[in-house]
This record gives structure tokens, C-alpha cells and sequence, in this order.
């Protein structure tokens, strides 16, 4: 089996026609790999065209075997999916095999939301004095007000931001454009950052359009931001497990508790399916039992 060759297709169709970006190509190709591996040790199919749909459950029970979590194994048939798909559109099989490849069940694990008062000390902690003070506040702001995804946050760009109508666009999952409302506090930071902290410093060539910056005058790494708010919780004395998606979640939350629409909140988050919305829905009891009393007519 050619397996290098129908990667390298593969690769290129997720690129060209799916738009993917090139860490989600990655993944989908390694993953696909390691299917390859196992019908070359395991089975005696020696061509794609040979393979069925008893070969893929037996590939996904040897996963489940090797002690993958489920939600491992489903972002595994996901790539499986795609890739049998892609086959059967380049005519290089008749049938698809994976059409009717199960998903396992996932539990559905929330993360920490933080409070509105837990936000105000991750903001209160940020030594203002320190040079880079009132960038870390714009990029609390900023996470916050807007929901964004980190790698979002590190390729925010000055052109993509309007502070007079107080819109911004990103480039969000394959490589789809969004426009977001953002909140009077995360422009006020983000306007004293860009006029007395960025615009002092020496930028590199290629990342003059970049909003946040390190010390080097180069764009913010995912990394970078990760660091940050972990160390941010640790100054402010907050003990949950947070990371940048946690603004995200806690903005989501925090909207909806608010009253706000659940469509609106999919299209500021960027989400493709109102489902992958419903799981930043986790709401306390007492906003349930606020919503049961409120709307319903037995309450």
C-alpha cells in the first residue's frame, strides 16, 4: 500500500479544499498514519480499496485496548472519516468504509468558569508599574470581552481592529472570519498599550501588524499567554486549573446568565454547531432555578 502517496493527497485536499489549518492537517494525517501502521502489522490488506468496515472496528478496539480515552478515539475516526471520504471523492475507492464507523460516547467534561470578582483579581494582579503591565491587561481584557480562542489572540492584528464602531475581526478554526463586539475597558488598554508601551519598542520585520507583542518586538506565542494567566491565578490566589480557555468559557457563561441569546453567543465564539456551544452553557443552580421561576407557568 502506497501510504506516503495517499497521505500526501490527503494533505493537500484538507489544505486546498477544507481549508484546514496546518497543525489540524497534522493531526489528521498522523492519525490516519497510524492506521496504516496497524493494517500493515494486523491484517493482511494489502491495498486501500481491501479495506472494510470490520478493519476499522477492529483498528478503533485496539486503541481502546492500548487505554485512549474516548475523546481521543473519536478525533481519530474523525481523520479516519475524512480520509475515506477524500478516497471516494478522488474515485480512489468505490465504497466508503467508514460511513458507518461509531463514535464512542463522550462525557462531557466543563472546565473552570471563574467568577466576575475571580476576572477582577487576575486584572487587579498585573503589576502595572512593570513595563509590560498594561499589555497584560489589554490581553486579560481582551480574552475576556471578546471570547477568543489564545491562537486568535496571537494573531490579532492592528488592521483588524476598530475601536470607533468597537468591532474587531479574527481569523478563527479554518481560517473563517469573524467580526466581535469588544468592550469599552479592553480598548482603553488596548489603546494605552499601542500609544505608550508598543509603540516605543523596536518590531520586527513581519510583525509590525501584530497587536501584542514580547520584549523582542515579535508576536505573542500561545505559550507565552498560558504562562501568563497561570501565573496571574497564582499572584491573585485563585487555586482553579486555568488556562486562556477559561476566559473563553467564563465569557460564554457569563453571557448567557445574563440573558444572552445562545445563537448570538455560537457566532461570537465562532462555533460551526450550536452543540459545541450548549457545552459553555454550564450554569449554576441558582441561575436554573432564577430561569424555572421566572418562565415557567408552575413554578
Amino acid at each position: 500500500m502506497n501510504s506516503s502517496s495517499l497521505l500526501n493527497g490527503f494533505s493537500s485536499y484538507l489544505k486546498l479544499e477544507r481549508s484546514l489549518s496546518d497543525h489540524s492537517i497534522a493531526a489528521y494525517t498522523a492519525d490516519v498514519n497510524k492506521l496504516f501502521q496497524y493494517l500493515e502489522f494486523s491484517t493482511d490488506v494489502k491495498e486501500i480499496k481491501q479495506v472494510k468496515l470490520v478493519h476499522l472496528r477492529q483498528f478503533i478496539k485496539y486503541l481502546g485496548n492500548l487505554g485512549l480515552e474516548p475523546s481521543t478515539q473519536a478525533r481519530i475516526i474523525s481523520g479516519i472519516k475524512a480520509f475515506f471520504f477524500y478516497l471516494l471523492e478522488e474515485s480512489l475507492i468505490t465504497d466508503d468504509p467508514a460511513n458507518l464507523l461509531e463514535t464512542p460516547r463522550i462525557r462531557r467534561k466543563l472546565p473552570d468558569t471563574l467568577s466576575i470578582s475571580e476576572i477582577d483579581q487576575l486584572i487587579v494582579a498585573i503589576d502595572a508599574s512593570k513595563p509590560m503591565g498594561m499589555r497584560d491587561k489589554a490581553i486579560i481584557e481582551t480574552l475576556y470581552s471578546c471570547g477568543l480562542r489564545v491562537s486568535e489572540l496571537t494573531d490579532l492584528k492592528l488592521s483588524n481592529i476598530y475601536p470607533d464602531s468597537e468591532f474587531l475581526k479574527v481569523v478563527g478554526k479554518g481560517n473563517k472570519e469573524r467580526i466581535i463586539p469588544i468592550g469599552a475597558s479592553a480598548l482603553k488598554y488596548i489603546r494605552i498599550y499601542k500609544d505608550d508601551i508598543r509603540r516605543h519598542q523596536a518590531i520586527k520585520n513581519g510583525h509590525q501588524d501584530f497587536l501584542f507583542l514580547n520584549h523582542r518586538g515579535s508576536k505573542l506565542s500561545r505559550t507565552a499567554i498560558f504562562n501568563l494567566i497561570k501565573k496571574l491565578a497564582t499572584d491573585a490566589g485563585i487555586t482553579k486549573t486555568i488556562s486562556p480557555h477559561t476566559l473563553r468559557h467564563s465569557f460564554a457563561t457569563h453571557l448567557l446568565e445574563g440573558g444572552a441569546d445562545l445563537r448570538a453567543i455560537q457566532d461570537m465564539l465562532g462555533h460551526a454547531s450550536i452543540t459545541t456551544t450548549e457545552i459553555y452553557t454550564h450554569l449554576d443552580q441558582e441561575y436554573l432555578k432564577s430561569v424555572i421561576i421566572q418562565f415557567h407557568p408552575r413554578a
